[in-house]
């Protein structure tokens, strides 16, 4: 079985959505999504609420096999194996069709943890880099479950800084094993899984991965930690004893496990799009379900504008939340359409670690929201928001911390300009011709993700003037240049969706999205460019900031009550 996206065309390189208009035909949006796409989509939320959801109090105690059980359910459905290619077991489907089954199964975060740490980072590294051999070895067994998978990255003192592993391999004196020594720490599934994807450094130097089994001697998970969150997934540490590793075991090649592990996280930064938004839309139901059943002073506290201020304000960022993450994993598809998805995510890592920011942090507020709409009741374990609130927080620590994605995503991009890969240095330049030339006068409103992306541009031309090679020391300007790409897609994603489907809600939505985000937009520009500029420089450059950060106000109070009535109405959120 295939399913394939057909986004018409996208940028063709990483970063290039700063450079170029896109259009509304040009992006991938949910309302693109194929038959077969729609079909996983519905067989996926039924499996959720016919297997998932009637064992999620086992799951959450942990009790022995639960999580497991479920998961081979899934597995039997194909719902583990939805991109592994048929000839080992798998439904052979693309990319996409992945990331609906993620959004689908993120009703509750501590199955999708199970599940998304073994159908992603479980299989992914020996789908992508294994040789046929170790496929047909592993593969069809971590399809069907059999085997359940885990990846082994971080250490005591490696967590973001992943290359400073202390874990060894030692080549035998007949070549023929590896002899692995260390300590592995928060492994998701680390206690029932049956292959490890392990990361040390062959001769303490050369960073490699290998695929290790649980039964081989030496192999020994620790004791499950005790979470603030996620209770029911399994997280362990990993305690590797004089392991021997058959050499054939090594996965890609030895000293290339940066490879591996990297474009690995840029699929598992990309795939927090869809899980977040999964649990967003479900919060919001919940939300607006108890909002209708409530009552304070005589009527339902749905009535009052505060709620309805929340529950809108829920469905706002939620909207640019999606929108940006099925256009990006629409821009990964196109380009992966030779197979290739790790040059593909590797092309668009800074965009996936947008995602990744803007998905994780948008469902932060929906949950932090949602205890506050709940009241007392949502500080009590019996409600699904408290749960759901201490669950949402690993998010932003998942697959790099969002200051770490914030710091790369831009030291990405400079380092594309530097290489001469990515036309900042032009666009720049452009940006000062135009602006030499003063403001050209024009009765038509201002286009917001146009300016959005000028700012972003006035800005790391600045900060570049200003720090030069330094760059990457600058953290909080990196993460601020960040930030005002984030604005800058998020803004244009909205736009383009709002005009492709001519929803009414969805111009809503972009409306009071759109403005809002350019507030901060200014404010993130006016600390950088305060940064990077002072006396004249800085007025000069405030002026500029002032002019493209201008727009007319909408009634965002009279918008917020309409869209949540309209959501009230249907019980759910919708586009």
């Amino acid at each position: 079985m295939t399913a394939t996206t057909h986004p018409t065309s996208s940028p063709a390189i990483g970063g290039g959505f700063l450079l170029e208009d896109a259009t509304p035909e040009s992006i991938f949006t949910p309302e693109d999504f194929t038959d077969e796409q729609k079909d996983i989509a519905r067989t996926t939320e039924e499996f959720f609420q016919k297997e998932v959801a009637p064992h999620l109090d086992a799951i959450q105690h942990q009790e022995p096999g639960a999580a497991v059980a479920v998961l081979r359910k899934a597995a039997a459905l194909g719902l583990t194996a939805v991109v592994v290619p048929e000839e080992y077991g798998g439904m052979e489907m693309d990319l996409m069709s992945a990331m609906i089954v993620a959004e689908k199964l993120a009703k509750d975060g501590s199955y999708s943890a199970w599940h998304g740490a073994h159908a992603g980072i479980g299989t992914l590294p020996l789908l992508l880099f294994g040789n046929e051999a170790q496929k047909k070895k592993y593969l069809p067994r971590l399809a069907s479950a059999e085997m359940i998978g885990a990846y082994c990255l971080s250490e005591a003192h490696a967590g973001s800084d992943a290359l400073a592993a202390k874990t060894r391999a030692d080549l035998s004196e007949d070549g023929s094993h590896y002899v692995l020594n260390g300590q592995k720490l928060w492994i998701t599934n680390g206690g029932a899984a049956d292959l490890y994807t392990v990361f040390a450094k062959v001769g303490g130097e050369h960073f490699t991965a290998f695929l290790v089994e649980r039964g081989w001697p030496g192999v020994q998970p620790g004791a499950e930690e005790k979470k603030m969150g996620i209770k029911g997934s399994s997280t362990t540490a990993l305690f590797l004893d004089n392991v021997k590793v058959p050499a054939e075991n090594v996965l890609g090649e030895v000293g290339k496990g940066h490879l591996i592990a990297f474009n690995i996280l840029n699929i598992g930064r990309l795939k927090l799009g869809p899980g977040t938004t999964g649990a967003g839309k479900h919060l919001l139901q919940v939300c607006l379900k108890y909002a209708k059943e409530r009552t304070a002073f005589g009527k339902p506290i749905a009535a009052f504008g505060m709620i309805q201020h929340k529950l809108a304000e829920m469905a706002i960022r939620l909207y640019a939340s999606e929108t940006m993450t099925y256009r990006v994993t629409g821009m990964v598809t196109s380009r992966a359409r030779d197979g290739s998805w790790m040059k593909a995510a590797e092309e668009f890592a800074a965009e996936c670690s947008y995602v990744k920011v803007f998905a994780s942090e948008t469902l932060s507020y929906i949950a932090d929201e949602g205890v506050q709409i709940h009241g007392g009741y949502g500080f009590h374990q019996d409600y699904v928001v408290e749960r759901a609130y201490r669950d949402c927080r690993i998010n932003r620590i998942f697959e790099g911390t969002n200051e770490i994605n914030r710091m790369l995503a831009t030291g990405m991009l400079l380092k594309r300009a530097q290489r001469g890969r990515l036309g900042l240095v032009a666009a720049v330049k452009a940006l000062q011709a135009e602006l030499l030339a003063g403001p050209a006068l024009s009765t038509e409103a201002p286009d917001l993700a146009r300016n959005a992306k000028k700012v972003a541009l006035l800005c790391l031309g600045a900060a570049y003037q200003r720090f030069g090679a330094e760059m990457e020391e600058q953290q909080e300007v990196l993460a601020l240049i960040a930030d005002l790409s984030i604005g800058a897609l998020a803004i244009e994603s909205a736009q383009l969706r709002a005009r492709k489907t001519g929803s009414a809600i969805a111009a809503s939505y972009t409306a009071v999205f759109a403005r809002e985000a350019m507030e901060q937009v200014e404010v993130a520009g006016r600390a950088v460019l305060a940064a990077c500029s002072t006396g004249d420089a800085l007025r000069t450059n405030l002026a500029v900031l002032k002019r493209f950060t201008k727009f007319e106000p909408v009634d965002a109070i009279a918008l917020r009550r309409k869209i949540a009535a309209e959501l009230l109405a249907a019980g759910r959120y919708f586009v």
